[in-house]
């Protein structure tokens, strides 16, 4: 048996061990040896090596025993072969889409990662399978994947993107320093600074197209906001010409368990009660979801709900026939 003294044929030797330790639970050292073309010695030194990597490798004396890929304290690199890698872009690819709850930035960070060490070859398998997969979710707003993680590589190496966006005040090409993508559960926003505005914005990304990033890079802004909150709020508020704001007798902690955070905002006022506050384009459509939540409340803003939920009130209560004084 023959050991490789050069940097390059060691470092071949140790990723052959790390896919054959992944490939079984346990390898006792001579088949390793036989498997690697080398001396028991050198699997032991190999081994040291992969410890020194992170990799977390067990041995046992005795009959039974041998070499054995055990779970650390932190995640080291994984060796994957072509069908294991595409089998998990296309997982990624549809926990991204929204169909596994709360996984999806998580699921466009790690696909990013994938995509960009990803062969072409493999890279058209997984958009063949992806093109050819339909996933019932009737609530949620389809996006491009290549537009998914075009943007997500652009928020990681702070470059430019321009796209053709179709708003509600217009459609136009938009060019913006990317800051960071947020999923709703039902929708995907970017969220980032318009140039050409000047300001800071959000953007639906099933209303893009023609996505692109060419290379232009950006210093980040000192005073950009928090991006989840400024996404809840721009969704909740900036698009509605009512915004209501109503003190509900309980912990926001409860509260918020029961509105999504794509509905309106909730902050405490107190241990036991908390203010929401909501937009909306109709009273009478803000007054009937305001009406079927648990909670005792109290209408701040505007007066005009007041109003509104006094006449659905009274018509609610002539319904079941109990009939009320006309309102003054």
């Amino acid at each position: 048996m023959s050991t490789s003294s050069d940097g390059t044929g060691t470092t071949a030797r140790v990723l052959r061990l790390l896919d054959l330790l992944q490939s079984r639970p346990v390898w006792s050292g001579t088949e390793l040896a036989a498997r690697l073309g080398v001396t028991t010695r050198s699997v032991r030194r190999d081994v040291e090596r992969l410890r020194d990597l992170g990799y977390p490798v067990n041995a046992a004396h005795g009959a039974g025993g041998g070499y054995q890929l055990g779970a650390g304290r932190r995640l080291p690199p994984l060796l994957l072969d072509d069908d294991e890698a595409v089998a998990i872009a296309v997982c990624l690819r549809l926990a991204a889409g929204g169909t596994v709850e709360g996984l999806g930035e998580a699921a466009v960070r790690t696909l990013a990662k994938l995509d960009q060490v990803l062969p072409g070859r493999l890279r058209s398998q997984v958009e063949a399978i992806h093109e050819a997969t339909v996933t019932l979710t009737s609530d949620t707003a389809p996006v491009d994947a290549a537009i998914l993680l075009l943007l997500a590589r652009a928020c990681r190496e702070t470059e430019r993107v321009t796209f053709a966006y179709a708003g509600p005040r217009g459609s136009g090409e938009r060019r913006v320093e990317p800051y960071r993508l947020v999923a709703t559960g039902r929708r995907w926003y970017l969220f980032g600074f318009d140039l050409d505005r000047d300001d800071w914005r959000i953007f639906r990304l099933d209303r893009m197209t023609a996505a692109e990033s060419r290379g232009w890079r950006f210093r980040p802004r000192d005073d950009a906001p928090d991006a989840a909150d400024h996404v809840r709020r721009s969704i909740s508020q900036g698009a509605y010409d009512h915004v209501c704001r109503v003190r509900i007798e309980a912990p926001k902690s409860l509260v918020e368990k029961q509105i999504p955070a794509s509905v309106g905002t909730v902050t405490a006022d107190g241990r036991t009660r908390c203010i929401f506050e909501a937009g909306g384009n109709h009273l009478g459509w803000m007054a009937m979801h305001l009406g079927v939540l648990p909670w005792e409340m109290t209408v701040l803003d505007p007066p005009e709900l007041r109003d509104v939920m006094r006449e659905q009130a009274a018509r609610m209560l002539r319904a079941v026939g109990v009939p009320q004084p006309p309102l003054e």
